[in-house]
């Protein structure tokens, strides 16, 4: 079983508009409203590629209510949130133009007490008996340690589950010590956790920190994973136009998968790539294009770029 976490679950607004400009009203073409957070999109991926999964986290309130519904109607998505008395954040999505630039405002989320972080570790620490590999995805809700990803991948490991975490700040560069699996920062997460401007040296520097393989995505740029094994870079066979928002939840989707499956990473990276890619041409985050996956995961390019340091 892969386990997804997601401590600030949310409820997805996505709005579709012709164009985005400031100071001004606009006419919304499209609007798609459905439970998310990113460990909620990987979930939602895994499920739909047949895979046995189960989503934890933290909910609560009538939106948080919202959210439980949507994931009844997702068939083989195993629903284990753990109530919080505060209302559950929404995220408003706006998708502008026909090459999909997205615009995203979240909210913070709800206030976590320390006797619901708690209970919250204490549920994950049953529920992880069962999983081979866990994600933990996404931002922390207010009143939570920022150590908690560190915290929850150490019970993760303690229970010989692998791990990938994606998140930014904080929270990540608290999560390394604790020796994650693999860390997927984007461009943007990494140069701000390590102020360098080359990944292959930012990703190094997570590595020194603790990581044990990183994974860089870069859109459209495709992907650039540091491992023990070596460095590699997969990169799709042509852009696609639409919603990127969920490219990187799909992204980790694959990686999970690859990992439970006891894959290469050229196979895993090629995976990723294509079903990255899969979901820029879906409309909300959380869903891929089975054609486009089918069509680009024979033709996706990973090239070998030179051999590992050691750490």
């Amino acid at each position: 079983m892969i386990l997804t976490v997601t401590l600030n679950v949310a409820l997805d607004v996505t709005y579709g508009v012709d164009s985005l400009r400031p100071r001004t009203s606009h006419r919304v073409g499209s609007v798609h409203r459905r439970a998310g957070g990113k460990g909620v999109n990987v979930a939602r991926v895994l499920a739909g590629r047949g895979r046995d999964v189960a989503v934890t986290g933290l909910v609560g309130g009538p939106t948080g209510a919202l959210v439980r519904e949507d994931l009844r109607a997702v068939p083989g998505l195993r629903d284990e949130l753990v109530p919080v008395a505060g209302d559950s954040r929404q995220t408003v999505t706006v998708v502008s133009g026909d090459d999909g630039d997205a615009t995203v405002f979240n909210e913070q989320g709800p206030q976590v007490s320390p006797r619901e972080w708690r209970m919250f570790a204490e549920r994950f620490a049953v529920l992880v008996r069962e999983a081979s590999v866990v994600t933990l995805c996404g931002s922390l809700p207010p009143g939570l340690p920022e150590d908690a990803y560190a915290r929850l991948v150490r019970t993760a490991a303690g229970r010989g589950a692998l791990t990938v975490l994606d998140t930014s700040g904080a929270p990540l560069l608290d999560a390394l010590g604790a020796r994650p699996d693999v860390v997927k920062p984007n461009a943007a997460e990494l140069l701000a956790a390590t102020g360098s401007e080359d990944a292959g040296a930012g990703a190094e520097r997570l590595r020194a920190l603790g990581a044990r393989s990183v994974v860089v995505s870069s859109g459209p740029g495709g992907l650039l994973a540091v491992t023990p094994d070596g460095r590699r870079r997969a990169v799709p066979p042509e852009r696609l136009a639409g919603n990127p928002t969920g490219a990187g939840d799909a992204c980790v989707a694959a990686l999970a998968a690859g990992l439970a499956d006891g894959a290469g990473w050229p196979a895993v990276l090629r995976e990723a790539v294509a079903l990255s890619a899969a979901a820029v041409v879906r409309p909300v985050a959380g869903e891929v294009d089975a054609a486009v996956y089918e069509r680009l995961r024979t033709t996706v390019t990973v090239e070998d770029l030179h051999a590992p340091q050691p750490h």
